[in-house]
C-alpha cells in the first residue's frame, strides 16, 4: 500500500515536473542543455560491459567518493564509471576533475518507468548509493535485476529514522534491497539493525579519505591582499547565520581595524539577500566573482562561487562552520580540518556528531555558546599560528585506512 502511495506521488511529481524545471531554469538551478536527463533522456552512452554506478545527492557526497573513483579508474576490471547527482553545483564540481573512464549524468525522477529505463540503458554491474540516498523504485528495480547494490558511507539520522519507522514494513523492504551496507557511524549501524538489514559492515566515514584539492593553491592576488589583514572565515552559512557573523565582525572590528571576514554561504543563490544584509549593516564588501581589484578597506569578502572553498580554508586559521546555529544539523567540518583550521560551531551538529567528537578529542573544534565565546576564539586564532600539521596527518592516516577498507570490499564484488 505504501509503495502504491509513493508511486502515485512520484508520478505526480513527474507530471508537474515541466513547471518545476522551468522555475528552476529561471532560478539558474538547472542546466539548460541537460535537464532532460532528469526525465530519463540520457546525454552519454555506455561504452563497455563492466560499469560501476555511484549516486550521491550533491557536492559533499561527490567529493567523498573522488578518492574511490580514482582507485577504480586504475582497476582494469572496471570499464566505465557512471556518477549521478541531483544538483547543478555538483555537476560543475565534477567538471573540475579530468577522468578517463568516469562520466556524469543528472539523477532522474524516481518513477518506476524511468528507473527501469535507466537500469536497462546503463545495465550497471555494481550500484553504490552514497550517504542517505534511498530511492524506492530504483532500489526495487536493482534488486529485481539482481544487480549488486551497496549503501556506501551510509548515514541515517535520528530524524530520518523516525520518518522511515512510521512505515516500518515498507522501510525494512527498501533497506533490504541493499546487498551490503557500509554505515559511516554507530548511530546508522544501530538503525540499520533495527530495520533488520542482513549485511552491515562498519567501515567509518569515507569523508576522512577526501583529499585536499590540487586547486587549493592561494592565488597571488588573494595572498597579497590577506597578508596585510587579520581575517577569519565563516563557511557553509545558512539563513540567520550571516547576521550572527556580521555582528561578530562589527564587534571585533572596533578593536581590530584591519579585520576582514571571509563569508562562504552554503547556497550562493542567496547572494542577493546576503548583499542586502551587508548593506543594512553598512559594511563594505567584495564578491569573489568580481574581476576587479579588491578595495583595501572592505569588511566582508563574499565567496559567491562553487568549488573554491578549500582555497580559503588553506588561507584561514579559524573557521566558523555553519548549519550549526540553526536546527539544520551542521555541515561537514572535515575539509576545514584537513587544511589545519581550528573550527568553531554552534550546538546543532547532529548530522556530524561522530566527526565533531573526534575533532574535539584532537582539540581542533569547539562549541560556541554565545557571540562572546565566538569572539574570544576568533581573536585568539587570528593572532596565532596556522593549524597543526600533526593533526592534519592524523586525519590523512584515518582517511587512508577507511579508503583501503572500502576498496578491499569493492574488489570482492567487481
Amino acid at each position: 500500500m505504501i509503495l502504491l502511495v509513493y508511486r502515485f506521488l512520484i508520478n505526480l511529481v513527474l507530471f508537474i515536473s515541466p513547471l518545476i524545471i522551468l522555475f528552476r531554469l529561471i532560478k539558474k538551478k538547472e542546466d539548460l542543455k541537460r535537464f532532460k536527463e532528469k526525465l530519463g533522456f540520457f546525454s552519454k552512452k555506455k561504452i563497455k560491459n563492466n560499469l560501476v554506478w555511484f549516486h550521491g545527492a550533491s557536492v559533499g557526497e561527490l567529493l567523498s567518493i573522488i578518492p574511490l573513483i580514482e582507485k577504480l579508474e586504475r582497476n582494469n576490471k572496471v570499464d566505465q564509471i557512471l556518477v549521478t547527482t541531483s544538483t547543478l553545483s555538483s555537476a560543475k564540481v565534477f567538471n573540475n576533475f579530468k577522468f578517463k573512464k568516469t562520466i556524469h549524468q543528472f539523477f532522474y525522477i524516481d518513477t518506476k518507468s524511468i528507473s527501469k529505463k535507466f537500469i536497462n540503458y546503463w545495465s550497471p554491474s555494481l550500484a553504490l548509493f552514497v550517504d542517505s540516498e534511498i530511492w524506492p523504485n530504483t532500489l526495487l528495480a536493482l534488486k529485481k535485476n539482481k544487480i549488486y547494490t551497496i549503501l556506501i558511507n551510509g548515514r541515517i539520522t535520528k530524524k530520518s529514522f523516525n520518518r522511515w519507522k512510521i512505515f516500518n514494513s515498507f522501510s525494512k523492504k527498501i533497506f533490504n534491497c541493499f546487498s551490503d551496507t557500509f554505515p559511516c557511524n554507530k548511530e546508522t549501524e544501530k538503525y540499520l539493525k533495527l530495520f533488520e538489514v542482513k549485511s552491515i559492515k562498519p567501515i567509518d566515514n569515507l569523508k576522512f579519505s577526501q583529499k585536499k584539492s590540487k586547486k587549493n593553491i592561494i592565488p597571488i592576488i588573494l595572498k597579497k591582499f590577506f597578508s596585510k589583514k587579520k581575517f577569519w572565515c565563516a563557511a557553509s552559512t545558512h539563513h540567520g547565520e550571516e547576521e550572527f557573523c556580521l555582528n561578530i565582525h562589527k564587534n571585533i572590528k572596533e578593536k581590530q581595524k584591519d579585520l576582514v571576514t571571509i563569508l562562504i554561504p552554503r547556497h550562493i543563490n542567496r547572494k542577493e539577500n546576503i548583499i542586502k544584509l551587508m548593506k543594512n549593516f553598512n559594511l563594505k564588501f567584495h564578491c569573489h566573482s568580481w574581476k576587479k581589484k579588491i578595495s583595501h578597506n572592505i569588511d566582508i569578502y563574499l565567496v559567491d562561487t562553487y568549488g573554491e572553498t578549500e582555497i580559503f580554508y588553506n588561507l584561514s586559521e579559524i573557521v566558523f562552520m555553519g548549519g550549526s546555529l540553526i536546527k539544520h544539523g551542521g555541515q561537514n567540518p572535515l575539509e576545514a580540518a584537513r587544511n589545519g583550521c581550528k573550527i568553531i560551531h554552534g550546538p546543532y551538529i547532529n548530522n556530524f556528531k561522530d566527526i565533531y567528537k573526534l575533532l574535539d578529542n584532537l582539540n581542533i573544534s569547539e562549541k560556541i555558546h554565545s557571540p562572546a565565546t565566538a569572539i574570544v576564539n576568533i581573536q585568539a586564532s587570528i593572532k596565532g599560528k596556522k593549524g597543526s600539521s600533526l593533526i592534519i596527518r592524523k586525519i590523512e592516516m584515518m582517511g587512508i585506512k577507511v579508503l583501503d577498507k572500502v576498496t578491499k570490499e569493492l574488489n570482492k564484488v567487481i
